[in-house]
């Protein structure tokens, strides 16, 4: 099948790659040049695992472009997948001027009956005004129908989950679309689930904050394990095990972050105002998240008493392991409220730290976290890399001033490093 996706973020590039794995002819298309230039080169714009190696094995069998010209995606696809950013305004609502613009150039290009699908994370509606806008701009009264096709990747699984989807939602009332989108996912061997549109678009929404309020519920029973003296990790097992509930997303530390969570929470609640319903439940999850990271900071200042003058050694600045990503990460509060009183900060994240520099410029940054915790007063853990895991704790115990670990992802037991002779201390235990 001939594809076209309109932006290479994380969703838009993987879900182009991925589709030109499963055998289909795909032009990824964007408007930044650079990034369509490194892409020309088999230079990824994002860490991913797995992505390079199917970007250089699809365009070698010329079944991957990368594009600047919209006009040429639009004519070549069947299906066009709309995939830009929608960042959150000011107010929390998503920005939809990209999608807007994107529609306009869709109907002004097509020559003949396409499939539109709203891959991006939109409020509810939004697939009427894509419809709407795309008729207003199609001067040629060509057919067209709009899907609502939500992703539900993970960045740092992201190809995986791609090819090994829980479940495909296809929104849409035309059988037409839904027999292609059918035809196009049918390789992938995965439930179907069929819905309209406006259904297909908060399923997104209500998926991605119902698993924030998981991470905050764990968080905020953090705290009062903390306080009774119980094992938040243990109280987590115990309840995982219910498969009522499920072990996955119960794993307390310093709270969530990244592109999705932060931005479809706010949007959710925002949704949920335009339509005159309260979300409090949302409100909580967020002024829950928010609270966790500063809980941790404070735990800092208890353990070195004055931060002014101190150096602390950062393991981890990427929201979650796997990933460059460090947007809305809790990594980058916590190091910006250190510099703020007066802590020279020694970081090391195996993949961000090109990213980080640009909002980080007094970090000094380390190429392996020996040297991130040597001569520094402390070490704290902000993201849940494998190789932290697996650190030679004897060496980083005779490379700190003080052996002091604060963890705020909880990977290591806290009785085995009392025994290695560390002060350390962790989230809810």
């Amino acid at each position: 099948m001939n594809l076209c996706v309109i932006g290479t973020g994380y969703v838009g590039l993987v879900t182009g790659v991925c589709l030109a794995d499963m055998g289909n002819d795909v032009i990824c298309i964007d408007n930044n040049e650079t990034k369509i230039d490194k892409l020309n080169k088999d230079i990824m714009p994002i860490y991913e695992p797995g992505l390079k190696e199917l970007v250089i094995k699809n365009k070698k069998q010329k079944q991957l472009r990368f594009s600047k010209s919209i006009a040429d995606g639009v004519k070549h696809a069947d299906v066009i997948f709309i995939s830009v950013d929608t960042p959150p305004r000011p107010n929390g609502e998503a920005d939809l001027r990209s999608v807007a613009n994107v529609c306009r150039e869709i109907a002004l290009y097509m020559d003949r009956y396409k499939v539109v699908v709203d891959k991006s994370t939109v409020p509810v509606e939004t697939g009427e005004k894509v419809a709407e806008t795309i008729r207003r701009y199609n001067k040629r009264n060509i057919d067209f129908d709009v899907v609502s096709n939500p992703e539900f990747l993970r960045e740092g699984s992201a190809v995986h989950d791609t090819m090994h989807p829980d479940r495909i939602v296809i929104g849409t009332n035309s059988p037409r679309a839904v027999n292609i989108m059918e035809e196009l996912y049918r390789p992938l061997k995965a439930p179907v689930i069929v819905t309209d549109i406006k259904s297909a678009e908060i399923i997104k929404h209500a998926s991605n904050s119902f698993l924030a309020m998981k991470i905050s519920y764990v968080n905020a029973l953090s705290i009062i394990c903390e306080r009774a003296g119980a094992d938040v990790t243990k109280v987590a097992a115990g309840m995982g095990w219910d498969k009522r509930i499920g072990k996955t997303f119960l794993n307390a530390g310093i709270g969530y972050g990244g592109a999705c969570f932060p931005k479809d929470v706010k949007a959710f609640i925002k949704i949920a105002e335009k339509l005159n319903c309260g979300f409090e439940l949302l409100e909580a999850v967020e002024e829950i998240n928010d609270r966790q990271w500063r809980h941790f900071l404070k735990k800092i200042e208890e353990t070195l008493w004055v931060i002014h003058d101190k150096t602390i050694g950062v393991l981890g600045v990427s929201f979650k392991p796997n990933t460059d990503d460090i947007r809305s990460a809790p990594s980058i509060n916590i190091i910006k409220a250190l510099l703020a009183e007066g802590a020279r900060i020694r970081a090391y994240d195996p993949q961000a730290m090109e990213k980080a520099k640009e909002i980080l410029p007094e970090v000094v940054f380390c190429p392996d976290p020996y040297a991130a915790a040597e001569g520094a007063d402390a070490l704290i853990i902000l993201t849940e890399w494998d190789e932290f895991r697996n650190l030679d704790l004897k060496k980083v115990s005779k490379l700190l001033t003080h052996p002091i670990i604060l963890d705020g992802r909880n990977i290591f037991d806290p009785a085995e490093m009392e025994a290695l002779g560390f002060i350390y201390k962790s989230m809810g235990r």
